[in-house]
């Protein structure tokens, strides 16, 4: 049973601080993008999660460094120097790559504008970023990447057009308590066309997405408008920003598009976000009116919790449980579904943030995890945020999420409906992979690699 809310913690070291009063409160959230323009990520995490004063904060992010608010505050005050900034190469013969200078703000913002429902559709913003880049540009060699990566498959591209966002409502009065944000929830969950909008016309109301202007945030100040080739070539990079990041909001950042995307293809089947880490991307979810259950090994430590219902076990073993669970269901389609092999229609969606890659000091065989829990899931829709270029953060050293079901999972019938590029950390390059199989499969696109998703 998932403990109370009164009893659970979401935040280390802020026991009051809970999501649905954060989520509501449109104060906190404009007193926080108000000090992020001044570049203060110190004091706007600080008031976003109700954390104590720094002299009184002892708590260490612990991620690719190991890091306290006020130190990434002073790493952010030092700005571009000793290659802070650099995150674009160019190669010579012979010769290390050298950095590029940082490019101008207005590609830096017109890269945002891609994931900001409030201007235009994704793939309509992307265009532009493309249309108004100069030639031979930085700019011109990111939307070009962006473009080449970019698909929906063209079955689902009216279904999957994602609306824009409709002006902020008045402030209202903050919840007191995490249950009326589950009621909320599980009220839009017998309705695949509740909660967040997207999937063909604009919504009433968007849920807030708290993780889209920190990340905007780290984009601007980072001085990044995207990844391209030129973002390889220096190498894996990151900055000290980045495990702040990750303990309050998660490995990866989602958009309106993804959200609106999975709540469209779950159909009101649900999802199970396998390894949800501290669950924000359940969290969200459920504001768009979808049924989650989270799962993860509770392995990893983060700072901040967004659920308090999180399955703790094994997530092979838990689908193999679910599937003996359902072969002894009195439901003879129940059975057979639950048999080895068989593909069950009715099962919740897949999803896997951020999967890891093992081998290693990690421990197992590269892929493991992602090829175990692709051999235990009867269901026909795998969702996996991971990244686009092969640089082995999510999932498999050296080839990407779709190369992979492309090598060693065609033949199973598994074939991509879904490539969208997510809000990328400076010197990373993410998105949603959806993939699907039997009768919910549309016929394979010979054209995979050619954005079908332009749709208005």
């Amino acid at each position: 049973m998932a403990p109370s809310s009164r009893s659970f913690t979401y935040c280390d070291g802020a026991p009051s601080w809970n999501p649905t009063t954060y989520i509501a409160d449109t104060a906190l959230h404009e007193r926080a993008e108000a000090l992020l323009a001044k570049d203060n990520l110190q004091s706007a995490i600080a008031a976003s999660f109700s954390l104590p004063p720094p002299h009184r904060d002892p708590y260490v992010y612990h991620a690719i460094v190991s890091v306290t608010l006020p130190e990434v505050q002073r790493v952010i005050s030092l700005g571009g120097q000793n290659g802070l900034h650099s995150w674009y190469f160019t190669a010579a013969a012979a010769a290390p790559p050298t950095a590029l200078p940082p490019p101008p703000r207005a590609d830096i913002d017109a890269y945002l504008s891609i994931f900001d429902p409030r201007t235009s559709t994704p793939a309509a913003a992307l265009k532009t970023f493309a249309s108004n880049a100069k030639k031979g540009s930085l700019r011109a060699e990111i939307a070009a990447y962006l473009l080449s990566k970019r698909y929906i498959h063209p079955a689902l591209a009216p279904q999957l057009a994602a609306g824009k966002r409709a002006n902020r409502k008045k402030k209202k009065k903050p919840a007191s308590s995490d249950t009326t944000a589950n009621a909320n929830a599980n009220n839009n969950n017998s309705s695949s066309s509740g909660g967040g909008g997207g999937g063909g016309g604009n919504s009433p109301q968007i849920p807030p997405n708290p993780s889209l202007p920190f990340h905007a945030f780290a984009i601007r100040a980072l001085e990044f408008a995207g990844p391209c080739p030129s973002s390889l070539l220096g190498g894996h990079r990151a900055h000290h920003v980045l495990p702040i990041l990750m303990h309050h909001f998660g490995c990866a950042c989602p958009s309106h598009e993804a959200l609106s995307i999975l709540r469209v293809l779950s159909a009101g089947r649900g999802v199970v976000d396998m390894g949800s880490g501290g669950g924000y991307w359940t969290f969200m979810l459920r504001s768009y009116g979808v049924e989650v259950v989270a799962v993860d090994s509770m392995q990893s430590a983060w700072r901040v919790c967004w659920v308090a219902d999180t399955v703790v076990g094994d997530g092979v073993g838990w689908l193999k449980r679910r599937r003996l669970a359902n072969s002894n269901s009195s439901s003879s389609s129940s059975k057979a579904n639950g048999r080895k092999g068989e593909i069950d229609p009715d099962e919740p969606v897949l999803l896997l943030v951020y999967p890891i890659v093992g081998g290693g000091v990690a421990g197992g065989a590269e892929g493991d995890f992602t090829r175990g829990m692709m051999d235990a899931y009867t269901g026909d829709t795998l969702a996996v945020v991971g990244t686009q270029n092969r640089n082995g953060y999510t999932g498999f050293r050296g080839m990407s999420m779709d190369e992979y079901v492309e090598r060693e999972r065609a033949a199973d019938g598994w074939v991509k409906v879904v490539q969208v590029a997510l809000p990328s950390f400076p010197g990373k390059d993410e998105a949603l992979f959806v993939f699907q199989r039997g009768a919910r499969a549309p016929v394979r696109d010979e054209g995979v690699g050619v954005d079908a998703g332009e749709v208005s």
